[in-house]
Protein backbone atom coordinates (compact mmCIF):
# COMPACT_ATOMS: atom_id res chain seq x y z
CA UNK A 1 0.00 0.00 0.00
CA UNK A 2 2.38 2.32 0.60
CA UNK A 3 4.29 1.84 -2.63
CA UNK A 4 1.55 2.16 -4.28
CA UNK A 5 0.57 5.52 -2.68
CA UNK A 6 4.37 6.76 -2.90
CA UNK A 7 4.69 6.94 0.77
CA UNK A 8 7.39 4.28 -0.46
CA UNK A 9 9.27 4.53 -3.19
CA UNK A 10 12.35 1.81 -3.08
CA UNK A 11 14.60 3.21 -6.14
CA UNK A 12 14.83 6.55 -3.62
CA UNK A 13 15.99 5.28 -1.02
CA UNK A 14 19.83 5.39 0.16
CA UNK A 15 20.94 4.25 3.73
CA UNK A 16 24.22 6.78 4.53
CA UNK A 17 25.11 6.67 8.50
CA UNK A 18 24.77 4.62 11.02
CA UNK A 19 25.63 4.04 15.00
CA UNK A 20 25.37 0.91 17.37
CA UNK A 21 23.58 0.92 20.63
CA UNK A 22 23.45 -2.78 22.43
CA UNK A 23 21.72 -4.85 19.79
CA UNK A 24 20.23 -2.03 17.59
CA UNK A 25 22.09 -0.80 14.49
CA UNK A 26 20.57 2.56 13.65
CA UNK A 27 20.67 3.41 10.11
CA UNK A 28 19.84 6.53 8.77
CA UNK A 29 18.35 7.25 4.96
CA UNK A 30 17.97 10.78 4.33
CA UNK A 31 15.57 11.91 2.33
CA UNK A 32 17.46 12.95 -0.74
CA UNK A 33 14.20 12.54 -3.01
CA UNK A 34 10.54 11.76 -1.88
CA UNK A 35 8.91 8.61 -1.30
CA UNK A 36 11.30 7.66 1.62
CA UNK A 37 9.14 6.44 4.69
CA UNK A 38 11.27 6.66 7.69
CA UNK A 39 14.62 9.02 7.87
CA UNK A 40 15.76 7.83 11.31
CA UNK A 41 15.98 3.42 11.61
CA UNK A 42 17.34 0.34 13.38
CA UNK A 43 17.88 -3.32 12.95
CA UNK A 44 18.36 -5.72 15.50
CA UNK A 45 21.81 -7.31 15.53
CA UNK A 46 22.06 -10.59 15.96
CA UNK A 47 25.77 -12.30 14.97
CA UNK A 48 24.75 -15.17 12.40
CA UNK A 49 21.12 -14.03 11.82
CA UNK A 50 19.49 -12.41 8.78
CA UNK A 51 21.89 -10.72 6.30
CA UNK A 52 18.87 -8.24 5.42
CA UNK A 53 16.45 -7.25 8.17
CA UNK A 54 13.86 -4.66 7.93
CA UNK A 55 14.54 -1.20 8.89
CA UNK A 56 12.54 -0.18 11.93
CA UNK A 57 11.93 3.43 12.58
CA UNK A 58 13.17 5.20 15.73
CA UNK A 59 11.29 5.96 17.45
CA UNK A 60 8.35 5.33 15.62
CA UNK A 61 6.89 5.75 12.52
CA UNK A 62 4.67 8.72 13.69
CA UNK A 63 7.93 10.91 14.49
CA UNK A 64 9.20 9.87 10.73
CA UNK A 65 6.74 10.85 9.08
CA UNK A 66 6.64 14.43 7.10
CA UNK A 67 3.20 16.83 7.49
CA UNK A 68 1.21 16.49 5.03
CA UNK A 69 1.86 18.53 1.21
CA UNK A 70 1.23 22.27 1.34
CA UNK A 71 1.31 22.55 5.58
CA UNK A 72 3.54 25.08 6.48
CA UNK A 73 7.12 24.71 7.34
CA UNK A 74 7.97 24.29 11.21
CA UNK A 75 9.16 27.64 12.76
CA UNK A 76 11.26 27.84 15.93
CA UNK A 77 9.87 30.39 18.01
CA UNK A 78 11.35 31.85 21.77
CA UNK A 79 9.25 29.86 24.26
CA UNK A 80 7.28 27.87 22.22
CA UNK A 81 7.61 23.64 21.75
CA UNK A 82 8.31 22.33 18.60
CA UNK A 83 6.80 19.67 17.30
CA UNK A 84 8.08 16.18 17.53
CA UNK A 85 9.38 15.58 13.89
CA UNK A 86 12.23 14.23 12.23
CA UNK A 87 12.08 15.58 8.90
CA UNK A 88 15.83 14.12 6.97
CA UNK A 89 18.89 12.71 8.99
CA UNK A 90 22.36 11.97 7.58
CA UNK A 91 24.01 10.85 10.51
CA UNK A 92 23.30 10.21 14.62
CA UNK A 93 25.83 9.79 17.04
CA UNK A 94 25.53 7.42 20.48
CA UNK A 95 27.56 8.79 24.03
CA UNK A 96 28.71 7.71 26.68
CA UNK A 97 25.50 8.07 28.67
CA UNK A 98 23.35 6.05 26.53
CA UNK A 99 21.67 8.94 24.77
CA UNK A 100 20.70 8.72 20.92
CA UNK A 101 21.81 12.56 19.64
CA UNK A 102 19.95 12.82 16.01
CA UNK A 103 21.18 15.72 13.58
CA UNK A 104 18.08 16.90 11.72
CA UNK A 105 18.82 19.36 8.52
CA UNK A 106 15.27 19.92 8.52
CA UNK A 107 15.64 19.95 4.19
CA UNK A 108 13.19 17.25 2.10
CA UNK A 109 13.33 15.72 -1.16
CA UNK A 110 16.86 17.61 -1.70
CA UNK A 111 17.28 16.12 -5.15
CA UNK A 112 14.22 17.16 -6.02
CA UNK A 113 11.18 20.05 -5.31
CA UNK A 114 13.73 20.70 -2.35
CA UNK A 115 11.64 21.82 0.98
CA UNK A 116 12.65 23.48 4.01
CA UNK A 117 9.50 21.78 6.04
CA UNK A 118 11.67 22.80 9.70
CA UNK A 119 14.72 24.12 11.85
CA UNK A 120 17.73 22.82 11.40
CA UNK A 121 17.76 21.14 14.93
CA UNK A 122 18.84 18.47 17.46
CA UNK A 123 17.05 15.81 18.95
CA UNK A 124 18.39 13.73 22.09
CA UNK A 125 16.73 10.60 23.15
CA UNK A 126 17.36 8.47 25.79
CA UNK A 127 17.77 4.84 24.53
CA UNK A 128 16.90 3.26 27.68
CA UNK A 129 13.51 4.50 27.63
CA UNK A 130 13.53 5.26 23.51
CA UNK A 131 11.87 8.98 25.31
CA UNK A 132 12.73 11.98 23.77
CA UNK A 133 14.75 13.89 26.17
CA UNK A 134 15.10 16.90 24.48
CA UNK A 135 15.24 18.95 20.93
CA UNK A 136 16.66 22.06 20.05
CA UNK A 137 16.83 24.42 16.69
CA UNK A 138 19.70 26.19 15.95
CA UNK A 139 19.89 29.89 15.99
CA UNK A 140 19.78 32.27 12.58
CA UNK A 141 23.16 33.16 13.78
CA UNK A 142 24.73 29.30 13.70
CA UNK A 143 23.65 29.50 10.03
CA UNK A 144 24.90 30.74 6.48
CA UNK A 145 23.38 31.02 3.51
CA UNK A 146 24.52 27.38 2.31
CA UNK A 147 24.36 25.85 5.91
CA UNK A 148 24.44 21.74 5.93
CA UNK A 149 24.48 19.72 8.57
CA UNK A 150 24.91 15.89 7.79
CA UNK A 151 27.05 15.24 11.03
CA UNK A 152 27.22 15.29 14.79
CA UNK A 153 29.98 14.61 17.41
CA UNK A 154 29.38 14.39 20.80
CA UNK A 155 31.58 15.11 23.91
CA UNK A 156 31.09 13.72 27.15
CA UNK A 157 32.13 10.92 29.52
CA UNK A 158 29.28 9.29 31.64
CA UNK A 159 30.26 10.88 34.62
CA UNK A 160 29.74 14.67 32.75
CA UNK A 161 26.52 13.83 31.21
CA UNK A 162 25.23 17.14 32.13
CA UNK A 163 27.64 18.59 30.60
CA UNK A 164 27.89 17.44 27.55
CA UNK A 165 28.73 19.24 23.75
CA UNK A 166 27.81 18.11 20.22
CA UNK A 167 29.90 19.75 17.69
CA UNK A 168 28.00 19.79 14.41
CA UNK A 169 30.08 20.70 11.03
CA UNK A 170 28.65 22.73 8.29
CA UNK A 171 29.53 21.29 5.38
CA UNK A 172 28.19 23.90 3.03
CA UNK A 173 28.94 26.71 5.24
CA UNK A 174 32.14 25.93 6.27
CA UNK A 175 31.89 26.65 9.87
CA UNK A 176 31.12 24.66 13.00
CA UNK A 177 28.06 25.01 15.50
CA UNK A 178 28.91 24.17 19.06
CA UNK A 179 25.87 22.81 21.38
CA UNK A 180 26.22 23.10 25.05
CA UNK A 181 23.72 20.84 26.46
CA UNK A 182 24.34 22.13 30.35
CA UNK A 183 23.72 25.92 28.67
CA UNK A 184 20.91 24.64 26.08
CA UNK A 185 22.51 27.36 23.72
CA UNK A 186 24.83 27.41 20.56
CA UNK A 187 27.11 29.39 18.58
CA UNK A 188 29.20 29.38 15.37
CA UNK A 189 33.22 29.09 14.72
CA UNK A 190 34.73 30.09 11.92
CA UNK A 191 38.10 28.71 10.38
CA UNK A 192 40.18 28.77 7.43
CA UNK A 193 40.49 24.83 7.81
CA UNK A 194 36.71 24.12 7.53
CA UNK A 195 36.64 25.17 4.06
CA UNK A 196 37.37 22.44 1.64
CA UNK A 197 40.56 22.25 -0.55
CA UNK A 198 39.97 23.67 -4.35
CA UNK A 199 42.73 20.97 -5.51
CA UNK A 200 41.17 17.96 -3.62
CA UNK A 201 37.29 18.85 -5.30
CA UNK A 202 37.52 15.95 -8.17
CA UNK A 203 36.41 12.40 -7.21
CA UNK A 204 36.56 8.98 -9.65
CA UNK A 205 33.97 6.91 -8.03
CA UNK A 206 32.92 3.56 -9.93
CA UNK A 207 33.67 5.04 -13.31
CA UNK A 208 31.78 8.39 -12.55
CA UNK A 209 34.05 11.12 -12.31
CA UNK A 210 32.34 14.35 -10.08
CA UNK A 211 33.28 17.06 -8.10
CA UNK A 212 32.27 18.25 -5.18
CA UNK A 213 32.88 21.41 -2.79
CA UNK A 214 31.74 19.57 0.34
CA UNK A 215 34.03 21.53 3.79
CA UNK A 216 34.56 20.35 7.15
CA UNK A 217 33.20 16.83 7.70
CA UNK A 218 34.62 14.57 9.56
CA UNK A 219 34.97 15.25 13.09
CA UNK A 220 36.91 12.69 15.75
CA UNK A 221 37.82 12.59 19.39
CA UNK A 222 41.35 11.66 21.12
CA UNK A 223 40.37 9.95 25.17
CA UNK A 224 40.26 13.07 27.79
CA UNK A 225 44.08 14.21 27.96
CA UNK A 226 44.80 13.58 31.91
CA UNK A 227 46.64 16.51 31.92
CA UNK A 228 43.83 19.17 31.24
CA UNK A 229 40.52 17.12 31.25
CA UNK A 230 39.89 18.62 27.70
CA UNK A 231 40.25 16.04 24.18
CA UNK A 232 41.84 16.60 20.74
CA UNK A 233 39.77 16.89 17.93
CA UNK A 234 40.50 15.65 14.79
CA UNK A 235 39.14 17.27 11.81
CA UNK A 236 38.81 17.56 7.85
CA UNK A 237 36.94 18.74 5.62
CA UNK A 238 35.33 16.00 2.77
CA UNK A 239 36.90 17.94 -0.27
CA UNK A 240 40.89 17.87 1.50
CA UNK A 241 43.61 15.09 1.45
CA UNK A 242 44.47 16.92 4.89
CA UNK A 243 43.92 16.23 8.51
CA UNK A 244 43.78 18.79 11.38
CA UNK A 245 43.38 19.45 15.29
CA UNK A 246 42.39 21.52 18.09
CA UNK A 247 41.81 21.44 21.49
CA UNK A 248 38.37 20.95 22.77
CA UNK A 249 39.38 23.89 24.97
CA UNK A 250 38.82 25.94 22.50
CA UNK A 251 35.61 24.85 20.91
CA UNK A 252 34.25 24.90 24.14
CA UNK A 253 34.93 28.91 24.86
CA UNK A 254 32.93 31.16 22.79
CA UNK A 255 35.15 33.88 23.37
CA UNK A 256 38.18 32.23 23.12
CA UNK A 257 37.46 30.81 20.27
CA UNK A 258 36.44 33.95 18.51
CA UNK A 259 39.69 35.45 19.39
CA UNK A 260 41.92 36.00 16.29
CA UNK A 261 44.55 34.94 17.93
CA UNK A 262 43.42 31.52 18.32
CA UNK A 263 43.60 31.25 14.79
CA UNK A 264 47.05 29.17 15.75
CA UNK A 265 45.30 26.92 18.04
CA UNK A 266 44.14 25.15 14.76
CA UNK A 267 47.03 22.41 13.55
CA UNK A 268 47.77 21.37 10.46
CA UNK A 269 48.66 17.58 10.52
CA UNK A 270 49.85 16.97 6.80
CA UNK A 271 48.20 15.36 3.85
CA UNK A 272 47.63 11.46 3.71
CA UNK A 273 48.65 11.79 -0.25
CA UNK A 274 46.30 12.32 -3.39
CA UNK A 275 42.51 11.13 -3.80
CA UNK A 276 42.34 10.31 0.09
CA UNK A 277 39.05 12.07 0.72
CA UNK A 278 37.32 11.07 3.77
CA UNK A 279 33.68 11.06 4.48
CA UNK A 280 33.84 9.72 8.19
CA UNK A 281 36.44 9.34 10.92
CA UNK A 282 36.35 7.63 14.57
CA UNK A 283 39.24 7.52 17.15
CA UNK A 284 39.46 4.16 18.51
CA UNK A 285 40.47 4.65 22.25
CA UNK A 286 41.98 1.17 22.81
CA UNK A 287 44.85 1.36 19.76
CA UNK A 288 45.00 5.48 19.44
CA UNK A 289 44.22 4.41 15.97
CA UNK A 290 42.24 6.96 13.64
CA UNK A 291 40.16 4.91 11.26
CA UNK A 292 38.58 7.00 8.44
CA UNK A 293 36.44 6.21 4.91
CA UNK A 294 38.32 6.89 1.69
CA UNK A 295 35.75 7.11 -0.98
CA UNK A 296 38.06 7.70 -3.37
CA UNK A 297 39.53 4.18 -3.06
CA UNK A 298 36.66 2.41 -2.16
CA UNK A 299 38.44 1.86 1.32
CA UNK A 300 39.32 2.07 4.86
CA UNK A 301 42.39 3.95 6.06
CA UNK A 302 43.97 4.41 9.67
CA UNK A 303 46.71 6.45 11.19
CA UNK A 304 48.52 6.09 14.66
CA UNK A 305 47.75 9.67 16.80
CA UNK A 306 50.50 7.93 18.83
CA UNK A 307 52.94 8.13 15.52
CA UNK A 308 56.16 9.52 16.96
CA UNK A 309 56.63 13.60 16.85
CA UNK A 310 53.09 12.92 15.86
CA UNK A 311 54.25 12.23 12.05
CA UNK A 312 51.07 12.92 9.46
CA UNK A 313 52.54 11.87 6.04
CA UNK A 314 50.96 9.28 2.93
CA UNK A 315 53.40 6.77 4.46
CA UNK A 316 52.07 6.66 7.87
CA UNK A 317 48.83 6.12 6.75
CA UNK A 318 47.95 2.80 5.52
CA UNK A 319 44.60 1.49 3.25
CA UNK A 320 43.73 -1.26 5.48
CA UNK A 321 40.69 -2.56 3.33
CA UNK A 322 39.65 -2.03 -0.20
CA UNK A 323 36.98 -3.56 -2.62
CA UNK A 324 35.67 -1.74 -5.76
CA UNK A 325 32.31 -4.04 -5.37
CA UNK A 326 31.44 -4.15 -1.99
CA UNK A 327 33.27 -0.54 -0.44
CA UNK A 328 32.11 1.93 -2.96
CA UNK A 329 31.67 4.96 -1.07
CA UNK A 330 32.17 3.58 2.22
CA UNK A 331 29.92 6.83 3.67
CA UNK A 332 30.00 5.93 7.77
CA UNK A 333 32.00 4.18 10.27
CA UNK A 334 31.53 4.14 14.30
CA UNK A 335 33.56 2.28 16.95
CA UNK A 336 31.58 0.33 19.31
CA UNK A 337 32.35 0.04 22.96
CA UNK A 338 34.34 -3.38 22.35
CA UNK A 339 36.33 -1.76 19.97
CA UNK A 340 34.56 -3.65 16.61
CA UNK A 341 34.38 -0.96 14.05
CA UNK A 342 31.14 -1.09 11.67
CA UNK A 343 31.46 0.57 8.20
CA UNK A 344 28.56 1.31 6.32
CA UNK A 345 28.67 1.15 2.09
CA UNK A 346 25.81 2.74 0.14
CA UNK A 347 27.11 3.90 -3.93
CA UNK A 348 26.19 7.20 -3.31
CA UNK A 349 27.51 8.70 -6.45
CA UNK A 350 25.74 5.92 -8.94
CA UNK A 351 22.27 6.87 -6.92
CA UNK A 352 22.55 10.59 -7.53
CA UNK A 353 24.25 10.64 -11.17
CA UNK A 354 23.00 7.21 -12.88
CA UNK A 355 20.82 4.63 -11.18
CA UNK A 356 20.85 1.73 -8.94
CA UNK A 357 20.36 -1.42 -9.90
CA UNK A 358 17.82 -3.06 -7.79
CA UNK A 359 18.36 -6.58 -8.05
CA UNK A 360 21.99 -5.90 -6.92
CA UNK A 361 23.18 -5.47 -3.64
CA UNK A 362 23.77 -1.97 -3.27
CA UNK A 363 24.41 -1.43 0.83
CA UNK A 364 26.23 -3.05 3.00
CA UNK A 365 27.47 -2.93 6.55
CA UNK A 366 30.40 -4.26 7.62
CA UNK A 367 32.08 -5.27 11.12
CA UNK A 368 35.67 -5.81 12.02
CA UNK A 369 37.92 -5.84 15.48
CA UNK A 370 40.38 -2.69 15.35
CA UNK A 371 43.11 -4.91 16.94
CA UNK A 372 42.97 -6.93 13.64
CA UNK A 373 42.37 -4.34 11.35
CA UNK A 374 45.45 -2.67 12.18
CA UNK A 375 47.40 -5.97 12.78
CA UNK A 376 50.96 -6.04 11.22
CA UNK A 377 50.50 -2.34 9.53
CA UNK A 378 51.82 1.26 10.18
CA UNK A 379 48.85 1.73 12.34
CA UNK A 380 49.50 -1.13 14.20
CA UNK A 381 50.21 -0.11 18.34
CA UNK A 382 53.30 -2.69 19.02
CA UNK A 383 54.96 -0.62 16.41
CA UNK A 384 54.62 2.80 18.17
CA UNK A 385 55.32 1.49 21.19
Amino acid sequence: AAIKSGEFIPENANPLGLEVWNDKVFVTVPRWKNGVPSTVNYVKYTEGGDKSPVLMPYPNLEVNTLPKAGTPAVKAEEGKELPHQIVSVFRVRVDACDRLWVMDSGISDLKGDTQLLGPAKLLIYDLKTDKLIRQYAFKSEDLKEDSFFANVVVDTTAQTCDDAYAYVPDLGGYGLVVYSFKNNNSYRIKHNYFYFDPLSGNYNVAGINFQWTDGVFALALSPVHKEDGYRTVYFHPLSSTHEFKVSSRILQNKTIAAMPETYHAFKDLGTRGPNTQSSASYLDEKTGVLFFTQVNRDGLGCWNTKTKDEAYTPENNALLVSDNVTMIFPNDLKIDPKSNLWMLSNRMPIFHYKSLDLKDTNFRIFKASTAELVKGTVCDPSKTA
